[in-house]
């Protein structure tokens, strides 16, 4: 996986786009505590709705723990995400409450804008990631009340999401993507 250092152009951060995936199999190989550090600092520095900064990660790098979040993860009666076990690094994302503004605005325009931070965030989590040589992979579907009580995350919390972390085993896949023309247009839909 390509490594980016310095000011980049804007060929090299659409190669970035790229070169994002989402991972599913992993080396054993620890992530450097420098490289996790500008990973959760790239999610610290994500724009948020009036500033609320609506998050909080929990890295998982405890193998015991860790794999106990990936038994979470996995699920019994599906059987999705058995993969994560091979990841060296879960990262539990939060959803915190939002500030007083950002709580006036989702009032007022119905949209829940904590959502829209948290995903920012995770974005440039998983891009900062990928700089770093590792790979990533979202994870929505978990068992959310056996990881919080995992990890002691409160029950009133939110925890959208897990962001799996670490050294991809697998080659980079060609993007599969509709084509521009399909998904955007030009001053009317």
């Amino acid at each position: 996986m390509a490594k980016y250092d310095g000011p980049i152009t804007s060929g090299q951060l659409l190669d970035l786009f790229a070169a994002r995936q989402s991972e599913r199999q992993y080396l054993p190989t620890p992530v450097p505590e420098e490289a996790l550090q500008r990973i959760l600092e790239a999610a610290r520095l994500a724009p948020s709705a009036c500033n609320a900064q609506p998050w909080h990660f929990v890295v998982v790098d405890d193998p015991g723990l860790k794999n106990q979040v990936a038994d979470a993860a996995a699920g019994k009666l599906v059987g999705l995400n058995h993969w994560t076990k091979q990841a060296p690094v879960i990262i539990a994302v939060v959803q915190e409450k939002a500030n007083l503004t950002s709580k006036i605005g989702t009032a007022i325009k119905g949209t829940e804008f904590p959502s829209y931070d948290v995903a920012i965030a995770v974005a440039q989590l998983c891009l900062q990631a990928t700089v770093e040589g590792l790979g990533t992979c979202i994870v929505g579907w978990f068992n959310q009340p056996g990881v919080k009580k995992l990890l002691g995350i409160p029950k009133q919390k939110t925890l959208p999401l897990l962001v799996v972390l670490g050294y991809p085993s697998a080659a980079q896949r060609d993007k599969k993507r509709k084509p521009l023309t399909d998904i955007a247009s030009r001053n009317s839909y």
